[in-house]
């Protein structure tokens, strides 16, 4: 087992982008739409497990704050997908 494994975090963001990958195939979003959230759920997870291994806090750091800024987008897509269904658009 690697240490990211035993991070709670990790199993937050792993969690997070299966539920993703749910939401979006029970949901009709556009190709880029779908292409990006995907994308940024999946950063959210691997961002963490590469941060776990580096040496130095500062590295580690780095990681961790890409992660954080791609929950962030994650939640700015959920957020404007809201507001596509709110006015019935695709």
């Amino acid at each position: 087992m690697f240490n990211f494994e035993k991070l709670e975090v990790y199993a937050k963001a792993k969690k997070f982008n299966s539920a993703v990958a749910l939401f979006l195939e029970q949901t009709k979003v556009s190709r880029n739409k779908k292409d990006q959230l995907e994308r940024a759920a999946f950063s959210i997870m691997l961002n963490i497990a590469e941060g776990s291994g580096r040496f130095t806090k500062p590295d580690k750091r780095n990681f961790y704050i890409i992660a954080r800024g791609s929950t962030f987008e994650c939640v700015a897509i959920f957020d404007y997908l809201k507001d596509l269904e709110s006015l019935h658009l695709p």
